[in-house]
């Protein structure tokens, strides 16, 4: 990512939470990202991503507790447009958000090679970049290994719309996972970013899944699972 528009997105944001603003008002900016001699662009697609937030978030509470966590007022701020607006609904945001975690299906299209990891003046970083040809090839594998183990369930629904978003951009693009601040923790959960095996955990994960290994594939998920939810815990710390 590059370091000038990821700052950019950082400062909008914090000025956002001062100064709520609906995301349909305000002009939207892009991600630049320069990899192996190519430019790649990933619009940042505010609107969206606020509109799937605000649900998720909305979704996650008793609707007699919300009221005191987002005032009405500032509700009516990020749906303010939503009506008239033409954001896409029928699209997929090109950026994709968690907080406190990185699902373990988002490591299912990466391959340890591909992970760029170590120290800036920032903390500690780890991005992983791969091209969408592979990313799909990785998503459709892992999603098969889901089916065949699992059947039909919540694994396999979120896999499968990993698998559907992937298709909805150009065979051309690159598909990038950045840590973000989680690096900071991760490191701190770990004992050094170098320490983070997710990328291993969950090739061996699957690699179990595929050979009907039970105990493999358990192995392999239950540490990816168990380092992440060491991370989460920092949410709650005080």
């Amino acid at each position: 990512m590059d370091e000038h528009t990821g700052n950019q997105e950082q400062s909008l944001a914090l000025n956002r939470i001062i100064r709520p603003e609906p995301p349909v008002a305000r002009i939207d900016g892009a991600h630049i990202i320069e990899h192996e001699g190519e430019r790649y662009i990933a619009p940042w697609s505010t609107a969206l991503r606020t509109w799937a937030a605000l649900s998720n978030f909305k979704q996650s509470l008793p609707a007699n507790v919300t009221p005191f966590f987002l005032p009405e007022a500032i509700e009516d701020v990020l749906t303010s447009g939503i009506e008239d607006a033409d954001i896409g609904f029928d699209k997929a945001p090109h950026i994709l958000t968690e907080t406190w975690v990185i699902p373990p299906r988002w490591f299912t299209i990466f391959s340890p090679e591909e992970r760029l990891r170590g120290v800036s003046p920032d903390g500690p970083f780890t991005i992983v970049r791969t091209t969408l040809v592979n990313a799909r090839k990785r998503a459709q594998i892992a999603y098969a290994a889901v089916i065949s183990s699992f059947g039909d369930g919540d694994v396999a629904e979120e896999m499968k719309t990993l698998v559907d978003w992937l298709d909805i951009f150009h065979p051309g693009s690159i598909i990038e996972l950045d840590y973000g601040g989680l690096a900071g923790f991760i490191a701190l959960a770990e004992g050094g970013i170098e320490s983070d095996s997710s990328l291993e955990d969950i090739q061996r994960s699957l690699a179990g899944l595929i050979s009907g290994d039970g105990e493999e594939a358990g192995i392999g998920y239950s540490r990816l699972v168990s380092r992440w939810r060491k991370v989460a815990m920092y949410e709650q710390a005080t």
